[in-house]
């Protein structure tokens, strides 16, 4: 008999991320890529956002092994005059939950140096760890200047995806990634794209049957 290649499979459960991660518990084989939503997603009053953003980052670290990785796409918001740093917020509440930073990376959503009139022109890139060691030579760059294209608006950019699949794939040697808040599922297609199985959950019916169609190639990576 001759060896089969392993064929990526695709999960997708449309349902509210934190109870089913309760629910769920620890995932074994996998590494977390997600981005969490802000706080005009969720329609509710800063502060009781920012608590509920601090649980989640907690609960998406617990999902995966020790020895595993979460990352997390943030953008930075302003609210109300406020200048809310989400970046800050997740290193934050990784520390609270026994993890520490292993790279902190930006993705520009606009060109270095362009005036973006109060929205960020960059997304923070966070990778954290209960157990796991930053490796010597990492090649994710500093800055990413090409997110690559956006299946949705609020979606991270696909070769940004690739990076942080890549990764999960050749450093955490991760089986399946995991992304929480999947919205139309960009990171699961990425994963697929590079060999490794992905479980995403959404609670929008639409973005859930968004993100079971959507593929991506190698190449867009």
């Amino acid at each position: 008999m001759t060896a089969t290649s392993h064929v990526p499979v695709r999960e997708v459960h449309c349902a509210d991320a934190i109870p089913w991660m309760q629910a769920r518990g620890r995932i074994a084989g996998a590494c977390a890529v997600t981005s969490l939503p802000d706080v005009s997603e969720l329609g509710r009053a800063l502060p009781v956002w920012r608590t509920w953003f601090l649980e989640a980052v907690r609960l998406v670290i617990e999902a995966v092994p020790d020895e595993s990785a979460a990352l997390f796409f943030q953008s930075d918001i302003k609210r109300d005059g406020r200048w809310i740093d989400k970046g800050a917020l997740v290193v934050r509440s990784a520390e609270d939950a026994g993890a520490h930073v292993l790279f902190h990376k930006i993705v520009c959503r606009r060109p270095p140096g362009m005036l973006t009139l109060g929205r960020p022109g960059y997304t923070h890139l966070i990778g954290v760890s209960r157990a796991m060691k930053c490796p010597d030579v990492l090649s994710i760059p500093d800055i990413i200047t090409d997110p690559g294209r956006q299946p949705w608006v609020r979606a991270m950019g696909v070769r940004a995806a690739g990076h942080a699949v890549r990764f999960a794939r050749d450093h955490v040697a991760a089986r399946t990634v995991f992304d929480p808040f999947c919205g139309v599922g960009t990171v699961l297609a990425a994963a697929n794209a590079l060999g490794l199985d992905a479980l995403g959950v959404e609670q929008s019916r639409k973005r859930c049957e968004q993100a079971r169609e959507l593929t991506l190639t190698p190449g867009e990576l």
